[in-house]
């Protein structure tokens, strides 16, 4: 498996932050089913200097960057418009029990 990492901001409108907590319910069952599966590593919100959320970042493996891709296009935070930036590098995340 390829392991990724995803830095996503959102959008920046005043409706932003309203439709990133209306589908965020869903978003969230969404990495639970990936956990399930051995896709998601972990990851979490990224906050401004007054704890206002404005993006994401998290760690996923799958078998290429085709299937990672596949699974983006479900992702409530890309249908819904929540992420205007979204950036999926790959990389080798350390683990101190190998």
């Amino acid at each position: 498996m390829t392991q990724y990492t995803l830095l996503a901001w959102d959008y920046t409108d005043d409706g932003a932050l309203e439709r990133r907590m209306g589908c965020r319910e869903a978003h969230l069952e969404g990495l639970r089913e990936l956990y399930q599966q051995g896709h998601f590593i972990g990851g979490g919100v990224m906050l401004d200097d007054n704890g206002r959320m404005i993006g994401s970042n998290a760690h996923f493996q799958f078998e290429d960057r085709a299937a990672m891709d596949a699974w983006l296009e479900t992702e409530p935070y890309v249908k819904e418009r929540v992420w205007e930036h979204i950036e999926i590098r790959e990389i080798r995340l350390f683990n101190p029990q190998a």
